[in-house]
C-alpha cells in the first residue's frame, strides 16, 4: 500500500518519498502522465544523416566507406530508441492549500495500484463533501 487513508489524513510512502496531509489541506491529488522525450536519439539521427550526406556529396571517398559506420550508428540509435517499450512516465502529484506542489515519479508497474488508491481517496473525499453538504442543509 502506497497510500494510507485514515478518517482525516492521507499518508503517501513510495521509496524514499514520504508526505502526509490532512484532507482539508489537499487541493488536488492525481496521476500525471508525461510523454517520454526522444530528443537525444532524434538529434543523433539527424547528425549522423548530415555527416553521411556530407561524406557522400563533398568528400573524395570513392568507394563508399562511410556507409558501414552510418548503418552501425543507425542500428545503435534504433536499439536505444526501441529498447524499452515505455512511452510515458507517470508522476503522483499533490497540490496543497499552501501553494506547494509535490511530484513523485513512479514506476509503470505501480501505476494501476496507485491509480486505484487515488480513486479510493477521491471517493472518500466525495463522501466527506456530501456529508458536509447534508449537515449544512440540515442546519
Amino acid at each position: 500500500m502506497f497510500f494510507t487513508l485514515t478518517h482525516d489524513q492521507v499518508t503517501f510512502c513510495y521509496g524514499s518519498k514520504r508526505w502526509q496531509y490532512s484532507f482539508n489541506e489537499i487541493v488536488e491529488l492525481g496521476l500525471l502522465k508525461k510523454k517520454k522525450s526522444y530528443l537525444l536519439e532524434n538529434s543523433a539521427f539527424i547528425a549522423i544523416t548530415a555527416i553521411a550526406f556530407y561524406c557522400m556529396v563533398f568528400s573524395d571517398l570513392t568507394e563508399m566507406y562511410y556507409i558501414v559506420p552510418t548503418l552501425l550508428c543507425y542500428t545503435l540509435i534504433i536499439i536505444l530508441r526501441f529498447h524499452a517499450d515505455i512511452d510515458a512516465e507517470y508522476y503522483v502529484i499533490v497540490k496543497d492549500v499552501y501553494s506547494k506542489e509535490i511530484r513523485v515519479k513512479i514506476k509503470n508497474l505501480d501505476r494501476p495500484v496507485i491509480g486505484k488508491q487515488i480513486d479510493q481517496y477521491l471517493n472518500l473525499e466525495f463522501d466527506r463533501m456530501v456529508q458536509k453538504q447534508k449537515s449544512n442543509t440540515l442546519k
